[in-house]
């Protein structure tokens, strides 16, 4: 399901005019707007450049400029315009050279239509997105990932996330589980869960535990906010304990 007022505006650029036409219905059934569409580097440059959407998405293999060469470009003609990346290849040097020339997003064909969506909102908010392909895979779209990110990071609040990142990291320090947060947020679950990878990944922290225990830490919630905010979203009937066990041991741990 799409979020009501995400209003992101996105240009497709790939050489198959069956594919964009179904790139474009999904991305539209999913609340996203697409502005422009491209059937080469070259074009897909240009009209990144004049109609400056949001997110860019862009095969690797193009006639007239490849998608890696068409990513460098746009670093310099339209700066604000984040590239994903939408290919066949799960090569690890394609991958890594998509990083390397400034992508925000790298997405295999293959992956499942839900999370081009998620993809596309991670790079409008300035995020990393690798779904897993294979552990070789994503670990060297992670090294490649966290080098062209660096220098955004280093801008932002609370080690480096986003502030879409924050907002996760508040909830599920308060005990919510990622269905609430589906909810609360008007995203997919699964969007959730990579808004988490990518919370993980830039803490260093392994599981939901950890990541509330240095949310506590580093006062980046409001320590008496927790139970009353999880009390609100609780359904009718339920008393379930866990919200509260698990806040205690988040602070009891952060001490």
């Amino acid at each position: 399901m799409g979020a009501p007022g995400d209003d992101i505006r996105v240009v497709v650029v790939d050489d198959h005019d069956l594919f964009r036409r179904g790139l474009r219905e999904l991305l539209e059934e999913q609340g996203i707007r697409v502005v422009g569409e491209a059937s080469d580097g070259v074009e897909g440059v240009r009209l990144a450049s004049h109609a400056l959407p949001d997110v860019l998405v862009m095969d690797l293999n193009m006639p007239r400029l490849s998608g890696v060469e068409a990513t460098r470009r746009l670093a310099t003609a339209a700066p604000t315009v984040r590239v994903l990346v939408l290919t066949i290849s799960a090569d690890e040097a394609d991958i890594a050279a998509a990083f390397a020339a400034g992508a925000a997003a790298y997405i295999v064909k293959t992956t499942h239509p839900d999370d081009i969506a998620s993809g596309i909102r991670q790079a409008f908010e300035n995020s990393v997105f690798l779904p897993g392909h294979g552990a070789g895979v994503r670990d060297v779209g992670s090294r490649a990932a966290k080098t062209s990110a660096r220098g955004a990071d280093a801008a932002l609040p609370e080690g480096g996330l986003t502030r879409r990142e924050i907002e996760i990291l508040r909830l599920v320090a308060q005990g919510h589980s990622n269905g609430q947060l589906a909810r609360m947020l008007w995203v997919t679950e699964q969007t959730v869960k990579f808004h988490l990878s990518n919370v993980y990944r830039k803490l260093d922290v392994a599981n939901r535990t950890e990541a509330s225990r240095w949310a506590y830490a580093h006062d980046v919630i409001d320590p008496g906010a927790g139970i009353e905010a999880t009390e609100r979203v609780r359904p009718p009937g339920s008393h379930s304990p866990r919200p509260q066990l698990q806040l205690a041991a988040a602070r009891a741990q952060a001490r």
